[in-house]
């Protein structure tokens, strides 16, 4: 058992997710959205080459040019993508996946997958619970 704030005690510590202070918290508020989610599998699939900004947004639709770019600066300033800039009028950006980030791909992976194969299970469920609020149970 660890001491409340131990878990982040330096570089290659582990985490506890139980623990209040813990920034895995925070970790994984940052990549449990549908954009990391997103934007990690967009680049996942063009990795090892490089994707520009236009073409990823392309990539997932429905995120707006903001909310992308703030996506990708959470998940650059992490060392999860690497950000590259051609110095060219206008400026080219180019992101890819890091190794680190390449590893989050295969865990976010098997959680898509989950939540493919039992979407249908998760709206009946959702449905019976709607029906039984209306019906004041």
């Amino acid at each position: 058992m660890t001491t409340p704030g131990a878990g982040v005690a330096g570089r290659g510590a582990r985490g506890d997710l139980f623990d209040p202070l813990c920034p895995t918290r925070q970790l994984l508020d940052r990549i449990g959205t549908k954009w990391t989610s997103m934007a990690v599998k967009a680049l996942a699939d063009a990795a090892p080459e490089e994707v520009r900004f236009a073409e990823l947004k392309r990539r997932m639709p429905g995120v707006s040019q903001k909310m992308l770019a703030v996506t990708l600066r959470a998940l650059t300033r992490d060392g999860l993508v690497a950000r590259r800039v051609e110095p060219t009028v206008p400026p080219q950006v180019f992101y890819r996946l890091t190794g680190l980030g390449l590893s989050l791909e295969t865990a976010l992976a098997g959680l898509r997958t989950w939540a493919e194969e039992h979407m249908a299970e998760i709206k009946h469920a959702n449905e019976a619970a709607d029906r039984q609020a209306a019906e004041g149970v």
